[in-house]
């Protein structure tokens, strides 16, 4: 088990044990204080309150260790694992055929967010989702954790999976950026790139996102927030760790939602942290010449919460990205969000066969060559 849902719930049991002692013991001794009645009711609500909140907190984060720990142990991942450079990485290959689809998560999520399009695409081809370090059950690594080191992680794990025939490389957000890095490094067998509402190098530093990102607290804040909530084992108070996914088999929705409650978020404000150097490595990445090159969008208007400034500067990268190749094509998945492997999944499905086809040329190549259709 790791730091934050092994050791930290010890202590968030034990901080919540010597809490709830000292306020039951302040309570009982109340009744020997010649304070007004008063206080002491208001103290008693007070101590009383904080007793509740300790008892949930401390059960909480003490079941939720526990349930992990035990779903893991009778729950292995599907798929294989592999030492690059010393360090065990994983990743799950199915369906037969070439080129390889490889699958890349966005920040915070690992291969498991792929099972609801991963078993269709398996149908025309061999398809592999990995786990990047941190991530799943891929072991963490120390920073930087930017995009040279992202993609040469992942060269070495396909070279020791053996993959080492075409690829079509396929990620969600971030990945976009990782993906650029790896056809830059290691072109050589890259036969397409498919974007899912992929991030684009310095995107941080666009005013729009500058403008939104300076608003609110601070991010140390959210992330400090975001941690005790995990650590605490809130998500799966209220069920998140066993609902049902859209368009995922029984163990794969099952699998994917007890990973909503294992966020790494070591691993994810490492990445965050090399977001800067990842971007000064990759912003004059590409063009990569005559590479097909799809790229789907959410929907504009599915920006939910998000300024429309930077809702309008997102579309626009969105819409940069074809100028990476001269075979590039975009389309924007109506009525998504940002998880379009979640949301519109059939599209996914329907698409990115028919783009596999085109890359073997056992399909007739688009006629629409730097189009944008929304679908």
């Amino acid at each position: 088990m790791d730091f934050d849902y092994g050791l930290v719930p010890v202590l968030l049991v034990l901080f919540g044990v010597a809490i709830i002692f000292l306020c039951v013991r302040r309570m009982f001794s109340l009744s020997g204080k010649s304070y007004r009645t008063w206080r002491k009711v208001i103290e008693r609500i007070v101590l009383s309150i904080a007793v509740l909140f300790w008892v949930v907190i401390a059960g909480s984060a003490g079941y939720n260790a526990i349930a992990m720990g035990w779903f893991r142990a009778h729950n292995p991942p599907p798929g294989e694992y592999y030492t690059v450079n010393g360090h065990t990485m994983h990743i799950n290959c199915t369906g037969a055929g070439s080129p390889t689809i490889v699958l890349e998560a966005g920040l915070g999520n690992d291969a498991l967010i792929w099972g609801g399009v991963q078993p269709e695409l398996a149908k025309t081809t061999r398809v592999c989702g990995y786990d990047r370090a941190g991530f799943g059950w891929s072991d963490a690594l120390a920073a930087p954790r930017d995009a040279d080191h992202i993609a040469d992680e992942l060269h070495g794990l396909l070279t020791e999976a053996k993959i080492t025939g075409p690829i079509v490389l396929m990620g969600h957000s971030i990945a976009g950026i990782y993906m650029r890095e790896f056809v830059s490094r290691y072109p050589e067998g890259v036969q397409g790139i498919v974007f899912v509402d992929g991030s684009t190098p310095m995107q941080q530093e666009n005013p729009a996102f500058k403008a939104a990102m300076g608003k609110g607290p601070p991010m140390w804040v959210n992330t400090l927030i975001q941690r005790f909530m995990m650590d605490a084992g809130i998500p799966r108070l209220f069920g998140q760790c066993t609902r049902t996914m859209p368009g995922f088999d029984a163990h794969a929705s099952k699998l994917q939602a007890e990973d909503l409650c294992h966020a790494q978020i070591t691993a994810v404000l490492a990445e965050m942290n090399s977001m800067d150097a990842s971007g000064k490595e990759t912003v004059h990445s590409g063009p990569y010449g005559a590479l097909p090159i799809l790229v789907f969008s959410e929907d504009p208007a599915k920006r939910g919460g998000m300024p429309p400034a930077m809702a309008a500067a997102w579309n626009q990268m969105q819409e940069d990205l074809k100028k990476l190749s001269t075979k590039s094509r975009r389309i924007i998945a109506k009525g998504s969000s940002h998880y379009i492997q979640l949301d519109r999944a059939e599209l996914l499905k329907k698409e990115v066969p028919l783009f596999i086809e085109q890359v073997r040329g056992t399909a007739p190549e688009p006629t629409d060559y730097g189009s944008t259709i929304t679908e």
